[in-house]
């Protein structure tokens, strides 16, 4: 079991547009209404990957009810505290002349002091039970910038192993805290080392730092030019051929899980990036965040290519 942690759902609603123009009206040539959340969209690829997700977080409203039934529907097992507010409706805009996408994303409820203990009590219990747990996304109104943090204490002190991906102050604020994995990009690197990245000797030496704190597996994306992985002191690269994009939301969260069910099926450090990279790649290819077709993934699989770095610090 992999459990996954979505403390800011939403229903991720996607539009494709011929040509999108600023105060222009557009009609849709297609619409899609789809339970989201980085954690959820982790759920979901997991499921495509053949693993067992279990998701977790807060819900609320017309809008929480409509993400439990389609996690029903998709036959993920949950356990979400429901809230006294609204979950919240990110609106996602794609230009289909050239792929771009335009995101409008809300803020969502306010979070109790009562919901949010009632929350870390579920995750104590639950940590008892999986070894493996992934923490993704934005922190909701109402919870300390402390909160990803604690969660990982919490689960680390019953022996599970955290993936946590998210951004900005959440992530500054839990790094001391130790998680298994993290994925910043190349400025929050950066920022959470206080080394600057000027090129990729820095890059290298930022993610040797961060390894250096306890933190066990750091994978920095660089977009088309793929990614740098650090794990037990050795750096690797990863590049797969360039493919035809359809939508770039969820890439990430494909990576993640990805990159959690090679771990938790023991592969090799080269297996489990390879696995990522592919399943990031190919939800690229689908038009919903989460969703991926195996075939592809074993498809994308044969072309990523994996080199270890031969790298010294010149300090």
């Amino acid at each position: 079991m992999i459990t996954t942690t979505t403390l800011n759902a939403a229903i991720d609603k996607t539009y494709y547009v011929k040509q999108f123009k600023l105060g222009a009206s557009h009609r849709a040539t297609e619409v899609f209404a789809e339970a989201g959340g980085k954690g959820i969209n982790v759920a979901r690829t997991l499921l495509e990957l053949g693993a067992d997700p279990y998701a977790m977080g807060f819900l609320g409203g017309n809008n929480g009810s409509f993400i439990q039934d389609e996690l029903d529907k998709q036959g993920i097992k949950h356990d979400f505290i429901r809230v006294s507010g609204e979950s919240r409706i990110n609106l996602n805009i794609i230009d289909e002349s050239d792929y771009s996408s335009t995101e409008v994303l809300e803020s969502g409820p306010v979070i109790s002091v009562d919901e949010l203990e009632q929350f870390r009590t579920k995750i104590a219990a639950q940590s008892k039970r999986t070894p493996w747990m992934v923490c993704s996304g934005s922190l909701p109104r109402g919870v300390a910038l402390s909160t990803y943090a604690e969660l990982i204490e919490i689960a680390r002190n019953n022996g599970t192993k955290v993936f946590l991906d998210t951004s900005g102050e959440a992530l500054r604020s839990s790094i001391q805290a130790k998680p298994f994995f993290i994925k910043p990009n190349e400025k929050e690197i950066a920022e959470l080392t206080g080394q600057s990245v000027a090129d990729e000797d820095g890059l290298f030496a930022n993610i040797h730092a961060l390894m250096n704190q306890g933190i066990a597996c750091v994978t920095v994306s660089l977009g088309e030019k793929g990614s740098i992985t650090g794990y037990q002191g050795r750096l690797y690269r990863a590049t797969v051929p360039r493919l035809e994009i359809v939508n770039t939301v969820g890439c990430g969260d494909a990576f993640v899980a990805g990159m959690v069910v090679g771990f938790s099926q023991l592969k090799s450090i080269e297996e489990c990036i390879r696995l990522a990279t592919a399943t990031g790649s190919a939800n690229a290819l689908t038009q919903s965040a989460g969703y991926v077709q195996m075939e592809e993934v074993e498809r994308i699989k044969k072309i990523v290519n994996i080199e270890e770095i031969q790298w010294t610090s010149s300090k």
